[in-house]
Formats: structure tokens, sequence, C-alpha cells
């Protein structure tokens, strides 16, 4: 069953336009309802053109950046300088040209141990954001298994998800990561996938059409009661799904 809406862009640049669009427009109404952004980034290929997009003009000017603050859904267990790095991406494409307070830049430390790594991020998102952290805009990205953030297939998503944050070997990868758990997921404002790609058909079909079945299909928990989620797609990644 289909859930949220479905936005089509005619290629990746348009993916990439339309999530830095969005960026913008969900910025500046928090900032302008609730004096602060709070952003939680993905990882990935997607995201990178629109982050590229965000560290230039005219989108560099468009927002209060000493009003920003971003957060990060998963990190890579890897130094901060690591090529690996969601951290380091999103700091060389745009967090280092715009004028976000260091301060306001808050990490997930993927260089330390991956469990404390983890409680150390949740009670960073207890203090800032509550017991129940509720970003004005997440963003994700949709793996060719199925997952999103580090929630991978063959675990059910919601483990610990009291914790928050939670620590994952990633056996396909041989690699720890840190990822924030389903209950902060679904308590965004707007939760927004970005997908490209033919090689993306196949399992986007099956998310976003199949059953419900979140161990075989991470980012099927995805679905805020009280936020929008919209999946931004272009033609490729939409071949084979059924549209109205």
């Amino acid at each position: 069953m289909p859930r949220g809406e479905l936005r089509i862009c005619r290629d990746a640049a348009g993916v990439a336009r339309a999530v830095a669009d969005l960026f913008l427009a969900v910025g500046q109404t928090a900032i302008q309802r609730r004096g602060a952004f709070h952003v939680a980034l993905s990882g990935g290929n997607t995201p990178r053109a629109a982050f590229t997009l965000i560290g230039q003009e005219p989108a560099r000017s468009a927002l209060s950046w000493a009003d920003v603050h971003v957060y990060w859904g998963d990190e890579r267990c890897v130094p901060p300088n690591d090529e690996q790095s969601n951290y380091r991406m999103a700091q060389k494409t745009f967090l280092e040209s715009v004028a976000v307070p260091p301060a306001n830049v808050h990490r997930m430390r993927g260089e330390i141990d991956p469990a404390e790594a983890a409680g150390e991020y949740a009670a960073l998102l207890r203090h800032n954001l509550g017991e129940l952290p509720r970003f004005d805009l997440i963003l994700l990205g949709l793996g060719n298994d199925g997952h999103t953030a580090s929630l991978f297939p063959g675990t059910p998503p919601d483990t610990d998800n009291d914790r928050l944050v939670r620590a994952v070997y990633a056996e396909s990868q041989d690699m720890w990561r840190i990822t924030v758990t389903p209950k902060v997921l679904n308590a965004g404002h707007v939760v927004a996938f970005a997908i490209e790609g033919t090689d993306k058909a196949a399992i986007f079909c099956a998310v976003y059409e199949e059953p419900l079945d979140p161990t075989r299909y991470p980012a099927q928990i995805v679905n805020p009661p009280d936020g929008r989620l919209l999946w931004i797609a272009d033609d490729a990644a939409c071949g084979i799904i059924e549209k109205d």
C-alpha cells in the first residue's frame, strides 16, 4: 500500500534541485515558526548534488544559518576525515561554504567505540530536542537491499527503539555503523527519501508497493504518524511504480 507523497522528477539533477528546495523551504518555515531549524542529513551519493546546490548561491543566502542545527541520521564508524564519512561529505559539499556556527554541527563520532558513540548521540538528541527528538526535516536514502539510514534487512528495524540511537554491524560492508532508530525517524515533521537511477527501480517498487515487511525492507518502517512523508525520485527510479 503506497504511503506518503510521491514526487517524480525528470532526472537526477531534478531530484537534487527538489531536495535542495525542500531543505530551504522547511528550514525557512521552521526558523519563522520555532526560531531554529533542526535537520538530520543522510549520506550516500544521491544527496551529494543537493548539498552542493545548498552550498552555492542563491541557496547559500536563503537561510539564517545561525539558526540551523545539523545532525546525521547515521554514520560509518570511521574518522571524520575518512572518505567514507557522511560528515565529511556534507562538510565538503556545503557546510564549509555556509555560515552555520561550528557549535550547531552535531556529528556522530564514528572514530570512537560504536556503542559509546551511539549512547553519546542519544544523550545529545535528548538534551537538544527532548525525550522524543522531533526533527524539522530528516533526509533519507534507499539502499539496493531496502535499507535506510543504517537499518539493514534481517533484523527488525525497531530493535532497541527506545535507545533512539544504536550501533549496528553491517555484515555486507564488514563495518560498524551508528544509526538513529525508527522512533526518531517517525517523529520527524518532514521525512524525505531521495531516490534516483534504474538500479533503484526494483527495490523502490518493492518498498513502495509491496505488503509491509520491514525486517525484509527496513525502509518500509518509515511512516511518520504526525508528519509528512515524501518520496522524491527520478523517472528512472520510478520505472515500474504504478502511477496514478
